[in-house]
Protein backbone atom coordinates (compact mmCIF):
# COMPACT_ATOMS: atom_id res chain seq x y z
CA UNK A 1 0.00 0.00 0.00
CA UNK A 2 1.24 3.56 -0.70
CA UNK A 3 1.97 5.65 1.95
CA UNK A 4 2.78 8.65 -0.54
CA UNK A 5 0.19 11.23 -1.82
CA UNK A 6 0.77 11.05 -5.68
CA UNK A 7 2.00 8.13 -7.40
CA UNK A 8 2.79 7.09 -11.44
CA UNK A 9 1.15 4.21 -12.89
CA UNK A 10 1.63 2.13 -16.03
CA UNK A 11 -1.90 0.48 -17.39
CA UNK A 12 -2.12 -2.19 -20.11
CA UNK A 13 -5.51 -1.83 -20.75
CA UNK A 14 -7.63 -3.99 -22.79
CA UNK A 15 -9.36 -2.55 -26.09
CA UNK A 16 -11.70 -3.80 -28.51
CA UNK A 17 -13.60 -2.55 -30.61
CA UNK A 18 -16.44 -4.83 -30.76
CA UNK A 19 -17.47 -8.24 -29.86
CA UNK A 20 -16.43 -9.38 -33.04
CA UNK A 21 -13.03 -7.58 -33.22
CA UNK A 22 -9.80 -8.85 -32.03
CA UNK A 23 -8.74 -7.09 -29.26
CA UNK A 24 -5.13 -5.97 -27.77
CA UNK A 25 -3.87 -4.43 -25.38
CA UNK A 26 -2.61 -0.74 -24.99
CA UNK A 27 -0.26 1.19 -22.46
CA UNK A 28 -0.46 3.87 -21.16
CA UNK A 29 1.16 6.45 -18.16
CA UNK A 30 -0.77 8.41 -15.78
CA UNK A 31 1.54 10.52 -13.63
CA UNK A 32 0.90 12.46 -10.16
CA UNK A 33 -2.15 10.07 -9.53
CA UNK A 34 -3.87 11.11 -6.01
CA UNK A 35 -3.71 8.18 -4.18
CA UNK A 36 -7.20 9.06 -2.14
CA UNK A 37 -9.18 8.36 -5.51
CA UNK A 38 -11.01 5.32 -6.62
CA UNK A 39 -9.90 3.19 -9.25
CA UNK A 40 -12.63 4.44 -11.69
CA UNK A 41 -11.66 8.34 -10.85
CA UNK A 42 -8.27 7.37 -12.13
CA UNK A 43 -9.80 5.73 -15.41
CA UNK A 44 -11.96 9.15 -15.65
CA UNK A 45 -8.41 11.16 -15.39
CA UNK A 46 -6.99 8.27 -18.00
CA UNK A 47 -10.33 8.84 -20.46
CA UNK A 48 -9.67 13.11 -19.87
CA UNK A 49 -6.28 12.97 -21.18
CA UNK A 50 -7.18 10.49 -24.30
CA UNK A 51 -9.78 12.89 -25.17
CA UNK A 52 -7.67 15.82 -24.96
CA UNK A 53 -5.28 14.09 -27.56
CA UNK A 54 -8.28 13.58 -29.29
CA UNK A 55 -8.20 9.82 -29.19
CA UNK A 56 -10.75 7.56 -28.09
CA UNK A 57 -11.77 7.07 -24.44
CA UNK A 58 -11.60 3.68 -22.72
CA UNK A 59 -15.42 2.32 -22.62
CA UNK A 60 -16.00 0.74 -19.13
CA UNK A 61 -19.16 0.17 -17.07
CA UNK A 62 -20.08 2.12 -13.84
CA UNK A 63 -22.90 2.94 -12.18
CA UNK A 64 -23.53 3.81 -8.13
CA UNK A 65 -19.37 3.72 -7.60
CA UNK A 66 -20.67 3.09 -3.97
CA UNK A 67 -20.13 -0.91 -4.35
CA UNK A 68 -23.83 -2.30 -4.36
CA UNK A 69 -25.07 -2.61 -7.89
CA UNK A 70 -22.24 -4.68 -9.47
CA UNK A 71 -21.62 -2.41 -12.69
CA UNK A 72 -18.22 -1.98 -12.48
CA UNK A 73 -16.77 -5.08 -13.58
CA UNK A 74 -13.23 -5.31 -14.07
CA UNK A 75 -9.77 -8.05 -13.39
CA UNK A 76 -7.52 -6.19 -12.08
CA UNK A 77 -3.84 -7.95 -12.23
CA UNK A 78 -5.20 -10.75 -12.67
CA UNK A 79 -7.97 -10.84 -10.29
CA UNK A 80 -11.75 -10.12 -10.22
CA UNK A 81 -12.29 -6.66 -8.73
CA UNK A 82 -8.69 -6.60 -7.53
CA UNK A 83 -6.39 -6.95 -4.90
CA UNK A 84 -8.45 -5.81 -2.07
CA UNK A 85 -10.86 -8.31 -0.48
CA UNK A 86 -14.86 -7.92 -0.07
CA UNK A 87 -14.25 -4.65 -2.42
CA UNK A 88 -15.74 -3.85 -5.60
CA UNK A 89 -13.68 -2.06 -8.34
CA UNK A 90 -15.40 1.06 -8.10
CA UNK A 91 -14.60 1.39 -4.20
CA UNK A 92 -10.87 0.25 -4.33
CA UNK A 93 -8.55 3.19 -4.11
CA UNK A 94 -5.24 3.90 -5.43
CA UNK A 95 -3.13 3.94 -2.07
CA UNK A 96 -3.78 -0.04 -3.01
CA UNK A 97 -1.01 0.54 -5.34
CA UNK A 98 2.69 1.10 -5.21
CA UNK A 99 4.66 3.78 -7.14
CA UNK A 100 5.68 2.80 -10.98
CA UNK A 101 3.73 -0.10 -10.74
CA UNK A 102 2.26 -1.69 -14.19
CA UNK A 103 -1.41 -2.55 -13.60
CA UNK A 104 -3.15 -4.63 -16.38
CA UNK A 105 -7.29 -4.17 -16.13
CA UNK A 106 -9.54 -6.37 -18.39
CA UNK A 107 -12.64 -6.91 -19.03
CA UNK A 108 -14.72 -10.47 -17.50
CA UNK A 109 -13.62 -13.09 -19.50
CA UNK A 110 -16.55 -15.79 -20.41
CA UNK A 111 -18.26 -17.25 -22.72
CA UNK A 112 -21.72 -16.36 -21.55
CA UNK A 113 -19.99 -12.67 -21.22
CA UNK A 114 -19.25 -11.36 -24.55
CA UNK A 115 -17.34 -8.35 -24.88
CA UNK A 116 -19.50 -5.62 -26.25
CA UNK A 117 -16.46 -3.21 -26.41
CA UNK A 118 -13.34 -2.56 -24.25
CA UNK A 119 -14.13 -2.95 -20.83
CA UNK A 120 -17.39 -3.71 -21.04
CA UNK A 121 -19.02 -7.39 -21.14
CA UNK A 122 -22.92 -8.30 -21.92
CA UNK A 123 -24.13 -9.64 -18.40
CA UNK A 124 -27.73 -10.45 -19.91
CA UNK A 125 -26.98 -14.06 -19.06
CA UNK A 126 -27.68 -13.58 -15.56
CA UNK A 127 -30.95 -11.44 -16.14
CA UNK A 128 -32.43 -14.62 -18.32
CA UNK A 129 -31.20 -16.85 -15.53
CA UNK A 130 -33.65 -14.58 -12.99
CA UNK A 131 -36.00 -14.35 -15.44
CA UNK A 132 -36.67 -18.04 -15.32
CA UNK A 133 -37.67 -17.95 -11.97
CA UNK A 134 -35.48 -15.99 -9.64
CA UNK A 135 -38.61 -14.33 -8.23
CA UNK A 136 -41.98 -14.90 -6.29
CA UNK A 137 -45.07 -15.00 -8.67
CA UNK A 138 -47.99 -15.82 -5.83
CA UNK A 139 -50.10 -12.26 -4.30
CA UNK A 140 -48.23 -12.25 -1.10
CA UNK A 141 -50.08 -8.92 -0.72
CA UNK A 142 -48.96 -5.84 1.37
CA UNK A 143 -45.69 -6.11 3.61
CA UNK A 144 -46.58 -8.11 6.90
CA UNK A 145 -45.21 -6.92 10.23
CA UNK A 146 -42.18 -8.08 11.50
CA UNK A 147 -43.49 -10.42 13.45
CA UNK A 148 -46.41 -11.74 11.51
CA UNK A 149 -44.52 -14.67 9.42
CA UNK A 150 -43.27 -17.03 11.89
CA UNK A 151 -38.99 -17.08 10.23
CA UNK A 152 -36.75 -18.17 12.63
CA UNK A 153 -34.16 -15.96 12.91
CA UNK A 154 -31.38 -18.69 11.49
CA UNK A 155 -33.32 -18.77 8.41
CA UNK A 156 -33.85 -14.77 8.27
CA UNK A 157 -30.30 -14.38 8.31
CA UNK A 158 -29.40 -17.17 5.85
CA UNK A 159 -31.80 -15.61 3.57
CA UNK A 160 -30.37 -11.71 4.27
CA UNK A 161 -26.80 -13.16 3.27
CA UNK A 162 -27.64 -14.63 0.30
CA UNK A 163 -29.90 -11.97 -0.80
CA UNK A 164 -27.19 -9.15 -0.97
CA UNK A 165 -25.18 -10.72 -4.09
CA UNK A 166 -25.04 -7.71 -6.45
CA UNK A 167 -25.08 -9.67 -9.63
CA UNK A 168 -22.11 -8.03 -10.87
CA UNK A 169 -20.09 -11.77 -12.11
CA UNK A 170 -16.80 -12.06 -10.42
CA UNK A 171 -17.98 -15.47 -9.41
CA UNK A 172 -17.65 -16.22 -13.41
CA UNK A 173 -15.04 -13.89 -14.75
CA UNK A 174 -12.75 -15.94 -11.10
CA UNK A 175 -13.73 -19.36 -12.07
CA UNK A 176 -12.01 -21.56 -13.87
CA UNK A 177 -14.71 -22.83 -15.74
CA UNK A 178 -16.55 -19.94 -16.10
CA UNK A 179 -19.47 -21.26 -13.91
CA UNK A 180 -22.71 -19.11 -12.44
CA UNK A 181 -23.10 -21.84 -9.56
CA UNK A 182 -22.42 -19.19 -6.96
CA UNK A 183 -24.63 -16.16 -8.34
CA UNK A 184 -27.43 -18.70 -9.65
CA UNK A 185 -27.15 -20.51 -6.32
CA UNK A 186 -27.50 -17.01 -4.02
CA UNK A 187 -30.31 -16.57 -5.87
CA UNK A 188 -32.12 -19.93 -5.16
CA UNK A 189 -31.03 -20.24 -1.74
CA UNK A 190 -32.31 -17.01 -0.99
CA UNK A 191 -35.58 -17.79 -1.57
CA UNK A 192 -35.90 -21.01 -0.37
CA UNK A 193 -35.28 -20.07 3.01
CA UNK A 194 -38.66 -17.43 3.29
CA UNK A 195 -42.08 -18.67 3.30
CA UNK A 196 -42.61 -16.51 0.50
CA UNK A 197 -41.02 -18.64 -1.96
CA UNK A 198 -41.96 -22.49 -0.82
CA UNK A 199 -45.36 -22.51 -3.64
CA UNK A 200 -42.58 -22.28 -6.51
CA UNK A 201 -39.26 -24.06 -4.58
CA UNK A 202 -39.23 -26.79 -7.05
CA UNK A 203 -40.08 -25.14 -10.77
CA UNK A 204 -37.66 -22.43 -9.60
CA UNK A 205 -34.73 -24.20 -9.27
CA UNK A 206 -35.11 -26.40 -12.08
CA UNK A 207 -36.00 -23.55 -13.83
CA UNK A 208 -32.99 -21.62 -13.13
CA UNK A 209 -30.11 -24.09 -13.25
CA UNK A 210 -31.24 -25.49 -16.33
CA UNK A 211 -31.16 -22.10 -17.87
CA UNK A 212 -27.80 -21.75 -16.45
CA UNK A 213 -26.93 -24.08 -18.12
CA UNK A 214 -28.28 -22.91 -21.63
CA UNK A 215 -26.62 -19.84 -20.94
CA UNK A 216 -23.06 -21.46 -22.07
CA UNK A 217 -21.75 -21.09 -18.24
CA UNK A 218 -19.44 -23.89 -16.74
CA UNK A 219 -19.86 -26.58 -14.07
CA UNK A 220 -18.50 -26.00 -10.76
CA UNK A 221 -15.99 -28.18 -9.86
CA UNK A 222 -15.56 -26.37 -6.17
CA UNK A 223 -12.62 -24.07 -6.90
CA UNK A 224 -13.69 -21.85 -4.36
CA UNK A 225 -12.59 -19.00 -6.01
CA UNK A 226 -15.30 -17.44 -6.52
CA UNK A 227 -15.98 -17.22 -2.60
CA UNK A 228 -12.40 -15.61 -2.83
CA UNK A 229 -13.74 -12.67 -5.06
CA UNK A 230 -16.67 -12.64 -4.28
CA UNK A 231 -17.23 -8.41 -3.14
CA UNK A 232 -19.89 -8.61 -0.51
CA UNK A 233 -18.28 -12.56 0.54
CA UNK A 234 -21.40 -14.84 -0.62
CA UNK A 235 -20.64 -18.12 0.98
CA UNK A 236 -20.24 -21.30 -1.71
CA UNK A 237 -22.91 -23.05 0.85
CA UNK A 238 -25.41 -21.19 -1.41
CA UNK A 239 -23.90 -23.98 -4.07
CA UNK A 240 -24.35 -26.83 -1.78
CA UNK A 241 -27.98 -25.55 -1.07
CA UNK A 242 -28.62 -25.14 -4.84
CA UNK A 243 -27.29 -28.76 -5.66
CA UNK A 244 -30.00 -29.85 -2.43
CA UNK A 245 -32.76 -27.79 -3.61
CA UNK A 246 -32.47 -28.99 -7.31
CA UNK A 247 -32.12 -32.91 -6.23
CA UNK A 248 -35.14 -32.88 -3.95
CA UNK A 249 -37.21 -31.02 -6.75
CA UNK A 250 -36.15 -33.80 -9.63
CA UNK A 251 -37.10 -36.91 -7.15
CA UNK A 252 -40.02 -35.97 -5.61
Amino acid sequence: MSTQDNISVNLKVWRQDGPNDKGRFEDYSLKDVNTHMSFLEMLDVLNENLMKEKKTPIEFDHDCREGICGSCNLVINGIAHGPEARTAACQLHMRHFKDGETITIEPWRATAFPVIKDLVVDRNAFDRIMSAGGYVTVATGNAPDANALPISKVHADSAMDYAICIGCGACVASCPNSSAALFTGAKIAQLSKLPQGEPERKQRVKSMVEQMEKEGFGDCSNFGECEAVCPVGISISAIATMRTEYVKAMFS
